[in-house]
């Protein structure tokens, strides 16, 4: 009889989102919880003029990338196809999580106890820092914090080693109207992790230690990243998940360099605090190719004392930025400490009052591991009988506050949403208007720099995209006032890009048809889209010769037959 003794085994790994359908009531979820951040938070009020973006569980595929050894990601799974993986006998599990799907989280969990017995359970994402997770969901492991180092510490591989940066797409489905964007998504880059900002309520900053985690040091390492990327996906243009990128002022100063110095003009879409970016400077963000920024405003009074925004007006700073071309996020909080319904208004008309391409609206939300949750919880204020599955920030408060008990602040977050929404019209028609606005800006200036004229060059590139949207927007307007913006804006555009040419008109004509598809879609389906389930091989052995991870789609959203008519319907016509 002989043993073969196998040294040194390389671990199998399996790492997984929680399982799905999203965005409805049942056991596991709310139908709040949508696994879409524009239609969960931003556009949600915009009907069919929502953007609709499904995003992967990015973190899952950078640390995949970075381990030496075999991982699995397994992405929006159905609890079935979930079951179905775990049975193939991993060495681990990592499951990853927020607060609001903790009890997803607790039932893979039993699964993998119940169908791979010998499979360690690691729990991570920012469900991880809830108090005494560990007792609570039965597990091996709990990573809290930056997970690629955990993950090389637990199967032995040297933590020194490169971080090497994997090609991914910001998002696997993009529709406006149910017209998909043109071309390639959005790349992600993720040059560091944190934030020393560390605002008492931002899980994130206070996740990763109120303290910044860099990947990419300098502009150069910035800069062959983009290049290595952008040439694998064919597209220049990325969706940076850093907090606050433009802190490392010398490093983004660095990369608008390189890419001066290499006539290589990339685009980005930023995360930025606003005294970040006073320092940094608005024509610095412009050489830099700043597509868009999102920007916590959070609240118009001094009470709040957020010191980011100290000596900063709001619509200025929005003002500038869109004057630009650089459309912005604003962010609002609702339900603050010293909010009450007589005052409360005041902050729902400030951000609207910013006009700001989009607003996003969130109520004041204690999340384990923040400063404001320690200091809630201290005082007694936490609703530690409510579920997890409620703590998203969208309906009701998980704290009690004296002035909005019951449902009051479900009531006042939605008719935030209505009123912006009906106010500043669609973030389409926005984002549209911020475009021309950078153009006519571009176009004022004498004697440009060859960056300017690039920049400028983009922008007309996506003038003459987004400009196939106007009719559409025009007929789905949510009043008066925005078919009247429209008209004006159609104007605008024709004196910087000419009138539609035939296959613009053509294009258009398609898009119509597009939107009353989408709209019929609403009315018989209803709004929750539900993402594909996709699932992606890193091999240890690929990885060594340079091949890409292997990913396949294995689910698509089923249509009613009415809706599926209809389809076949517009094919024909746009034929």
């Amino acid at each position: 009889m002989s043993v073969t003794i196998q040294l040194n085994k390389k671990k199998s790994i399996l790492f997984s989102g929680v399982f799905g359908p999203f965005g409805v009531d049942d056991e596991y979820g709310r139908k709040e919880n949508i696994m879409e951040l524009f239609h969960n938070q931003v556009t949600k009020a915009q009907g069919s003029a929502s953007f609709r973006f499904h995003h992967r569980s990015f973190g899952l595929y950078f640390m995949a990338a970075n381990l030496d050894t075999d991982v699995d990601v397994l992405d929006f799974p159905s609890k079935k196809r979930f079951i179905k993986e775990i049975k193939k006998g991993y060495d681990a599990v990592g499951i990853s999580f927020i607060a609001p799907n903790y009890v997803k989280a607790k039932e893979m969990a039993r699964l993998v106890r119940l169908h791979a017995p010998d499979s360690e359970i690691i729990l991570g994402g920012h469900g991880a820092a809830i108090e005494g997770v560990e007792e609570l969901i039965d597990c091996d492991h709990v990573v809290k914090g930056e997970g690629i180092y955990w993950m090389r510490k637990y199967i032995g591989q040297n933590l020194a080693d490169p971080i090497v940066h994997p090609a991914i797409q910001s998002t696997e489905m993009q529709k406006i109207f149910g017209i998909p964007v043109p071309g390639p998504t959005a790349s992600i880059l993720v040059p560091g992790v944190g934030c020393v900002n560390a605002c008492s309520f931002c899980s994130t900053s206070h996740f990763f230690g109120k303290k910044y985690t860099g990947y990419l040091h300098s502009g150069k390492e910035i800069f062959n990243t983009c290049v290595q990327i952008a040439d694998e996906r064919g597209t220049d243009t990325f969706f940076i998940m850093d907090e606050n990128f433009l802190k490392d002022k010398q490093r983004a100063l660095n990369l608008i360099e390189e890419m001066e110095k290499h006539d290589r003009y990339f685009m980005f879409h930023v995360f930025s605090s606003s005294e970040t970016i006073t320092d940094f400077g608005i024509d610095n963000m412009v050489r830099l190719g700043v597509q868009f920024a999102w920007i916590g405003f959070e609240s118009k009074t001094d009470q709040s004392a957020f010191e980011k925004n100290n000596g900063i007006s709001p619509k200025q700073r929005v003002k500038e930025l869109r004057d630009r071309g650089i459309s912005v996020l604003g962010s609002g909080i609702l339900c603050m400490d010293h909010h009450t319904p007589e005052n409360i208004n005041e902050d729902i008309d400030f951000m609207i009052d910013i006009e700001a391409d989009s607003v996003q609206y969130m109520l004041f939300t204690p999340l384990p591991v923040t400063a404001l949750y320690k200091r809630m919880k201290k005082k007694g204020l936490i609703k530690m009988d409510l579920p997890f599955e409620e703590w998203h920030g969208q309906k009701m408060l998980n704290w009690n506050h004296p002035a909005f008990p019951g449902d009051m602040a479900e009531g006042i977050i939605n008719g935030a949403f209505k009123k912006e929404y009906e106010t500043n019209s669609s973030m389409m028609y926005r984002v549209i208007e911020t475009a021309v606005r950078g153009h006519e800006y571009l176009n004022s200036i004498e004697n440009p720099s060859r960056n300017f004229q690039k920049r400028k060059q983009q922008l007309h590139k996506k003038l003459k995209e987004y400009s196939i949207m106007l009719p559409i927007v025009k007929a789905n307007a949510v009043n008066d006032l925005e078919i009247t913006r429209v008209k004006q804006l159609e104007s605008r555009v024709t004196a910087l890009i000419g009138k539609p040419s035939f296959k613009q008109k053509s294009m258009i004509g398609a898009a119509h048809l597009l939107s009353k598809y989408w709209n019929l879609r609403l009315k018989l389906v209803g709004d929750a889209i539900q993402p594909k389930t996709i699932f992606t091989t890193f091999k240890h052995a690929d990885r060594q010769q340079g091949k890409m991870p292997i990913k396949s789609f294995e689910v698509t959203e089923k249509l009613p037959e009415a809706l599926k008519n209809f389809n076949k319907a517009a094919c024909i016509s746009l034929d």
